[in-house]
């Protein structure tokens, strides 16, 4: 079984990154998803590296936008060989860039996976991570998520909370993309009108995700890394904490 991940974005807004690695390995986590503030910067990647060795834990995982890595593919792989990442993942698209038809969301995902030739060249994992926009359906009713994957290698960390959000059945696009799914992000939504303090979000297990039969299907298809993440938590130790507890039980 493979272990969780915590991704240290759920952490942004509570003090220093060292105090928040000790956190979540005091919890019980052995591995962190990394965001693009903790490698901005050569001062930053030293930091994050004498943290994570100081804690243990692994990063096996990282978010980096889409402007370093099409400008710079090689500062991108010495900050993934100096933490250890070995997945690296593209985390979002400025809605002012975003293509209005499938043709053009289909020569976005060509254009990623020329930008992820040298990553892959280089023995890692490259991907996209999605959000909501993605599985909203275009004119012609289709998604940009399919536009995207579609005549490609790409990889795709899966964030099923954002899908449901778009009205999309995750395990639809579980049994679609299979061994595509190389990480996903494990998240809880809470019912409608719930939760709005944490912008509509749970801690896992008491949402409304029926992450028992997720897993399932995602570890059937091999899906190696498995990320839990809040995007706006109130209290990132309870989150984590209750979190991962209720992870390991399913």
């Amino acid at each position: 079984m493979a272990d969780f991940s915590y991704q240290l974005y759920c952490s942004r807004n509570f003090g220093p990154m060292d105090k928040t690695l000790r956190m979540v390995a005091d919890i019980g986590y052995t591995g962190v998803e990394g965001y693009g503030a903790l490698y901005a910067d050569p001062e930053a990647v030293a930091a994050t590296k004498a943290a994570l060795d100081e804690t243990g834990l692994k990063m096996p995982s990282g978010h980096f936008g889409l402007p370093q890595l099409s400008t710079d593919p090689d500062g991108v792989l010495k900050i993934a060989q100096a933490l250890g990442i070995t997945g690296i993942y593209c985390p979002f698209l400025m809605p002012e860039d975003r293509p209005a038809d499938a043709e053009g969301w289909a020569d976005f995902g060509r254009q990623l996976a020329t930008i992820g030739a040298p990553f892959k060249e280089a023995g890692l994992t490259f991907g996209w991570h999605n959000h909501d926009f993605e599985f909203r359906p275009l004119p012609d009713g289709t998604l940009p998520i399919d536009g995207m994957l579609e005549g490609n290698d790409l990889s795709f960390e899966f964030d099923v909370a954002w899908a449901v959000v778009a009205g999309a059945n995750p395990l639809d696009t579980i049994a679609k993309y299979g061994s595509r799914i190389t990480a996903a992000h494990v998240k809880d939504r809470a019912p409608e009108g719930a939760n709005t303090a944490e912008d509509g979000w749970a801690d896992l297990g008491e949402g409304t995700i029926d992450w028992g039969a997720l897993l399932t299907a995602l570890r059937a298809n091999g899906t190696a890394h498995f990320v839990i993440e809040h995007d706006n938590p109130s209290d990132d130790e309870r989150f984590a904490r209750v979190s991962l507890a209720h992870a390991k039980a399913l």
